[in-house]
């Protein structure tokens, strides 16, 4: 089990997702009244405003929670938190290279929270720029098998402008530039090809492999990390084999 698409895919198995839906809904807030704020209400003059509102319609988030969201960040709804963008770059146990992308009204509260995950669980947070040469902004997006077979969402997504389709188990990722994500995602839900999870991630070049101890930290840190109210993305580069995962799980 490798990267990005892998961790929400271990999110899911362990059911974190439908236990900490409020906690997702806070996130994806934050996204959409943020990106109406720097950007505008229109949706169709605001790419990153059109992409956090697929990301909450993707996880089922009710349409007057995202119109209020809008509302707050073009000012018709008063709200007095203002929320500031940051990426903490650092490395999990193992070297594992890992980026935490938070929302936050404190920055000194938050990385002393960040640092403290990193340390606890055998990583370091490291300067900027350690780390995200490694990465690429990728559109991601993951479907089931049983939704539709190989042939058919390669056929499907590489039509619409996917890069690659990559086997990852029981699912596939279907990897995408980013100015190509909103018209293959369109194709897929043309077809009814229903989606796990549709996003603009951070994709990593490469992979580090992980044994039983250091993956076991490795998905602790990930998991202390989610669970901070500011932190809004992480991704890191790690691989664990399906045998390791299996007994973690």
């Amino acid at each position: 089990m490798a990267g990005h698409s892998k961790w929400s895919t271990i999110k899911r198995k362990k059911g974190a997702i439908d236990a900490k839906r409020s906690k997702i809904f806070t996130k994806l807030i934050k996204e959409i009244t943020l990106a109406a704020r720097l950007g505008g209400g229109d949706v169709e003059g605001n790419a990153r405003l059109r992409q956090a509102i697929l990301a909450a319609r993707t996880e089922n988030m009710p349409r007057d929670n995202i119109d209020k969201a809008i509302k707050k960040g073009t000012g018709e709804i008063a709200d007095g938190d203002v929320y500031e963008e940051v990426t903490y770059e650092g490395y999990g146990p193992g070297g594992v290279a890992v980026l935490v992308e938070v929302m936050t009204e404190n920055k000194n509260r938050t990385v002393a929270e960040v640092r403290h995950i990193f340390s606890k669980y055998g990583g370091n947070l490291g300067e900027n720029g350690c780390v995200s040469w490694m990465f690429d902004r990728k559109g991601s997006i993951i479907v089931s098998k049983e939704a539709a077979g190989e042939d058919t969402l390669m056929e499907i997504v590489l039509e619409a402008g996917a890069e690659d389709v990559r086997d990852q188990g029981d699912e596939f990722e279907v990897v995408t530039a980013p100015e190509d994500f909103e018209e293959v995602k369109g194709a897929l839900d043309a077809a009814d090809i229903a989606c796990l999870t549709a996003e603009i991630a951070m994709i990593p070049q490469t992979t580090v492999p992980l044994d039983e101890q250091k993956a076991g930290q490795m998905l602790k840190l990930l998991e202390r990390m989610e669970d901070n109210d500011d932190v809004q993305h992480i991704y890191a580069n790690f691989d664990i084999p399906d045998d390791v995962m299996e007994r973690l799980s």
